[in-house]
């Protein structure tokens, strides 16, 4: 085995209350175990340990998860940190401990050593940017409040769906504003049939609805009720009136989010004359020159992927958006299928990006309707398309340059070649 180029690796199996630490030397043999509290002055005293070993430099740090609260400290020491994916540290926990026995000590060692025999299957991290670390801490609590927002409407469509099921049909998700807005006005079937024209009117104006007229809304909130003691009716007012609140705070949280997402991005992209050729600062600029990526796309591709973006990386790219399909030979099948470990946001960001552009660029839809005509499925074409528009991307990004139609050479018609089938 080669020798290592750190004089020290160190393994930090990182908990919510301690972490627990094993300190290893360039030959494998332990030099210390320690067990770090989840506090600041645990941690700056861990980190003073560690360089007291060595010089930064010499000293490389295994840790499971970038998001780890250790991580940041150990990065602003100038410590060479690393991280692993986790299905990695369980395959390197079986050679260490065929049985399957898992503690704490043991995760810290294997890897410690794991890092000193195997540094190719380690990522190393680099410190980022502030402004990037802001706008991924905004697009995760962006996806939060999706979340919990579409949680609490579909708590509403619930209660609807039991006694006022016609306004379903004018919203089916029962997440519209100007739904809420109805419901304000009445939040049960009984007492929406006897709102009035003028004010069903104002309210469509109010909220600029003009895929339904008043007189039609009219019309259908006085359809027969649902055959229901009044009883109920009442229950379902309550938890109406008690979930609008929730869903119009969250609605509002999500909305201000978004604006914070929209400057963040806004600060990326002013070009910095003293930042690196390669920083995101112009990667940000080059993401939203693309036809189909709008503000949540960039910003999730920034904020989730930007290892491989700073690094140009198309195969890590496509991986980590779920292009990449995975082959699984045997001795008489090839068996090839969709990728599913992978980012959810990059992949859901790709998949609106491919979906959007489809939509207005030329190229894109006359890609998409080139892998349909093949047979494939609508989920297979816009992965293919979206592995066409990543490796786009790399390409523009190592060349510095943004999106531009008119560079783009026309798709070759099959009937121009007589040899294709």
């Amino acid at each position: 085995m080669a020798e290592s180029e750190f004089a020290f690796h160190v393994g930090v199996d990182w908990g919510a209350e301690h972490h627990q630490v094993c300190i290893l030397d360039a030959a494998g043999r332990a030099v210390d175990e320690i067990k770090v509290a989840h506090q600041g002055a645990a941690i700056r005293a861990l980190c003073q340990r560690l360089l007291q070993l060595a010089p930064a430099a010499e000293v490389a740090v295994a840790i499971e998860s970038p998001a780890s609260p250790a991580t940041e400290p150990l990065l602003e020491c100038g410590l060479a940190v690393h991280a692993v994916n986790p299905k990695q540290l369980d395959r390197f926990r079986d050679r260490h401990f065929p049985a399957g026995s898992k503690d704490d000590r043991r995760d810290s060692f294997v890897l410690a050593t794991s890092l000193r025999t195997d540094p190719h299957c380690f990522r190393r991290l680099d410190p980022e940017d502030p402004a990037l670390l802001d706008l991924r801490a905004l697009v995760r609590l962006d996806q939060t409040f999706k979340a919990d927002l579409r949680a609490y409407c579909n708590r509403l469509r619930d209660s609807l769906l039991l006694t006022f099921p016609q306004i379903l049909e004018l919203s089916s998700a029962a997440d519209e504003p100007w739904i809420w807005g109805l419901l304000d006005l009445a939040p049960a079937a009984p007492q929406a049939a006897h709102l009035s024209l003028a004010r069903l009117r104002s309210l469509l104006q109010r909220h600029h609805i003009r895929r339904i007229s008043p007189e039609d809304l009219w019309r259908k909130l006085r359809q027969p009720a649902l055959p229901l003691p009044a009883a109920s009716f009442q229950r379902s007012a309550r938890q109406v009136r008690s979930l609008l609140p929730l869903i119009r705070a969250l609605a509002k949280q999500q909305k201000d989010n978004a604006q914070s997402v929209q400057a963040c991005l806004e600060q990326l992209t002013v070009a910095d004359a003293s930042a690196d050729s390669r920083g995101q600062h112009r990667d940000a600029a080059i993401l939203l020159s693309l036809p189909g990526a709008g503000t949540m796309v960039a910003a999730t591709m920034l904020a989730e992927a930007s290892a491989a973006l700073r690094e140009r990386d198309y195969h890590a790219l496509r991986a980590y958006a779920g292009v990449a399909p995975i082959t699984r030979p045997s001795g008489k099948r090839r068996l090839v299928a969709m990728r599913r470990a992978c980012s959810r946001p990059v992949r859901e960001a790709v998949y609106h990006w491919s979906r959007c552009s489809m939509m207005r660029d030329p190229a894109a839809k006359a890609h998409y309707a080139r892998l349909r005509a093949r047979g494939h499925s609508h989920g297979r074409a816009l992965r293919g398309l979206a592995d066409r528009q990543l490796q786009m991307l790399c390409a523009m990004l190592r060349h510095r340059q943004p999106y531009d139609p008119c560079r783009r050479s026309p798709p070759p018609d099959p009937a121009d070649n007589p040899s294709h089938p």
